[in-house]
């Protein structure tokens, strides 16, 4: 059973069904391929839901759905209570604001020959009215706030590591204070140290801004130490939708068992006690690919 809710949803789906064109051929009528097949779910304010499947089941279209990057072909999503549906209006500034994504591969989505600070100062450029002196001073504080340095401000991508990159891709998505912060498997691409340092890093980061997060990813032990409500998907369905612990205690979907039985355990609890070990001894972990 879920947990009694508390805060207001910051993203409500119900009924989403994506279809893509199929093949046909010279006899025969092309049907649509269903992605999904009635989505319904609802993230409240400061919560982390994290959408857990293997390959195919549906997650990074669900992903594309929820950043308004595709539109939905039937159902309704709601951000902040307020239907969105980019197939038939024109989404404004302020909606668009309200969802960030961060991708997988962090060197992929950021772009090599922009330097960090301008990289930053463009979502500032796009959507505010803020003068170069408060986009500067705005990158700077960003920066600082990801766990890297302002001397990092003229530097470009390539001159950092992936934990670092991907310290860059949150800092871009969050310079427009966004809402919502879809994570689509942001931490798979690192090591496993790196892993437990962006974790925590997103950790501080959503209770320093009240962020709410759709965390998508296979990998079942950062789910289980990031995400408050869990939803699992199979062939673009829901198979199984609770809270965290009530899902990982007691699952009651076959599929959902089998998925657990078959992903290895990665003791991040090990390696963040590390790490917090290292930080009160006063010892840095930037030479770990921070």
């Amino acid at each position: 059973m879920m947990e009694t809710r508390t805060n207001p949803p910051v993203l409500e789906a119900s009924g989403i069904v994506r279809d893509y064109p199929g093949a046909g051929g010279l006899f025969r009528r092309a049907r649509p391929v269903r992605a999904l097949k009635g989505i319904s779910f609802a993230v409240e304010q400061g919560r982390t839901l994290a959408v857990v499947g293997e390959s195919g089941c549906g997650k990074s279209t669900l992903a594309r759905i929820i950043t308004l990057i595709d539109p939905a072909t039937e159902g309704t999503l709601r951000i902040d209570g307020q239907p969105v549906d980019i197939a038939r209006e024109t989404l404004s500034r302020e909606m668009r604001r309200k969802v960030q994504i961060v991708f997988q591969n962090p060197y992929g989505s950021l772009n090599p020959r922009q330097k960090v600070g301008d990289m930053l100062m463009e979502p500032l450029i796009l959507n505010t009215a803020d003068s170069a002196a408060e986009r500067r001073e705005k990158a700077m504080a960003m920066l600082v706030k990801v766990g890297l340095g302002t001397e990092h401000f003229h530097r470009y991508p390539h001159m950092f590591s992936g934990g670092q990159r991907q310290r860059l891709a949150i800092a871009r998505a969050l310079m427009v204070n966004p809402r919502l912060l879809v994570l689509d498997e942001p931490v798979s691409a690192l090591d496993l140290s790196v892993q437990a340092q962006v974790l925590n890093l997103l950790a501080d980061l959503q209770e320093e801004f009240d962020l709410t997060y759709v965390f998508i990813s296979h990998d079942l032990s950062v789910v289980r130490y990031i995400a408050d409500e869990v939803m699992v998907m199979w062939l673009g369905e829901v198979v199984e939708y609770g809270s965290r612990d009530a899902l990982f205690g007691d699952p009651q979907h076959d599929y959902t068992r089998t998925l657990f039985a078959a992903t290895p355990v990665t003791d991040l609890a090990a390696i963040r006690a590390r790490i917090a070990r290292r930080r009160a001894a006063g010892i840095g972990t930037a030479g770990i690919g921070a």
